[in-house]
């Protein structure tokens, strides 16, 4: 299984609306496409992930696939953090800056209504810390289509980990998806945890994000 995404340098502006942006079809994808326990998901569950990066902001963006109804909020306030909102369709991304710290990662949420939350989070052996606080800005933008939706948002590296990549520099992350509700609830990772049961919080498994220039 792949375990590395590399995330392309764009100088030119990005506009998040714009989903059909040329930029979009440079940048390297990888698919999203098994549950945490490693059990391949069903095609209209599945996803794929591209990721671009600046001078100063990281650009994530999801494509997703949606066979069945949509769990999102129908009144969404996309001004303030939406709570709890890994109880709904969403698509999620941790990042840990520090190569040999996993450990220490950030998460960031985002719902195909745009809907957006993030958490700073360290990941103990008997415990998890979580900083409800910590808020990186986010900017969303969300595209629903028939059987689909495509999320993306975009962050400031020195607002949200405090410094900027450079070129050939490694991170760690992983990418998940979350669809439906009730016993039929998928919980779908890019680097599978392998949990007893739906768990994403496993540094140890997290992938590699590579920060490419041309």
């Amino acid at each position: 299984m792949k375990n590395r995404i590399n995330a392309f340098f764009t100088a030119d502006e990005i506009r998040l609306e714009d989903f059909d942006n040329e930029i979009w079809r440079q940048a390297e994808s990888v698919e999203i496409n098994r549950y945490w326990s490693g059990e391949p998901a069903p095609a209209e569950r599945c996803a794929s992930a591209r990721i671009l990066w600046s001078e100063n902001r990281l650009f994530v963006r999801f494509d997703c696939r949606q066979g069945e109804p949509f769990v999102i909020n129908l009144n969404p306030n996309l001004e303030v953090e939406a709570a709890e909102l890994w109880e709904r369709d969403v698509c999620e991304i941790f990042v840990a800056p520090d190569l040999n710290a996993p450990e220490k990662y950030y998460e960031f949420e985002i719902a195909p209504t745009g809907e957006w939350l993030d958490f700073a989070i360290r990941q103990l052996p008997e415990k998890r810390e979580t900083d409800k606080t910590y808020n990186a800005g986010m900017k969303t933008a969300a595209r629903i289509g028939e059987n689909s939706f495509t999320v993306v948002f975009t962050i400031e590296f020195e607002r949200a980990f405090g410094r900027k990549p450079k070129a050939g520099e490694i991170w760690r992350t992983n990418l998940f998806r979350c669809i439906g509700s009730g016993e039929t609830r998928g919980y779908l990772a890019w680097q599978s945890t392998f949990t007893e049961t739906p768990g994403f919080h496993v540094p140890a498994v997290f992938g590699y994000l590579k920060f490419e220039k041309k």
